[in-house]
């Protein structure tokens, strides 16, 4: 019996803090973990990690597709965007390559405090896509900070976009 067609041809992973020395935060681990889930699940097919060099001369989509093979996803499965530095610019260069290979059932892999924010955006350029949320093992302090921090970034990416009418 051959397995059953997969729910997704393209997970977009959006990128997260590179640390100095140049090693993935643990929200970029985390980002790429449950990306690498779904496709071992038979849930995703393919992985686009999304992001550019922000604090760190590597973009990191290139970390996040480095971590990904390291997990054992072939490397025909990985593609990487690495043109963006914030969520808007995500939503934007990740819509125009899934529109340039044809990739129809989308779904957007980024933190849950994010996750809001990032499908907005994507709805924003195009893109109707479902999302799939990376969880901490274990919330702690910085999780807490990146909830409150997501509440302000929410209320400017919407002042942005109805300013931009």
């Amino acid at each position: 019996m051959p397995p059953p067609p997969v729910e997704f041809d393209i997970a977009i992973v959006l990128g997260a803090k590179v640390l100095p020395d140049g090693s993935p935060s643990p929200a970029l681990r985390r980002r790429v973990r449950h990306a690498v889930g779904l496709v071992r699940a038979g849930i995703v097919a393919e992985l686009l990690m999304s992001g550019g060099p922000v604090r760190h001369p590597v973009p990191e989509a290139e970390i996040m597709r480095t971590l990904a093979l390291a997990e054992g996803v072939a490397p025909e499965r990985v593609h990487v965007e690495t043109g963006s530095v914030n969520t808007r610019g995500n939503a934007r260069l990740s819509a125009a390559i899934v529109a340039a290979r044809g990739w129809r059932r989308v779904v957007v892999v980024t933190d849950a405090y994010h996750l809001p924010r990032a499908l907005f955006l994507f709805r924003r350029h195009g893109l109707a896509a479902a999302g799939s949320a990376a969880r901490p093992e274990r919330p702690g302090y910085e999780w807490w900070c990146a909830h409150l921090r997501e509440v302000f970034a929410m209320l400017k990416t919407l002042w942005r976009e109805v300013a931009a009418r």
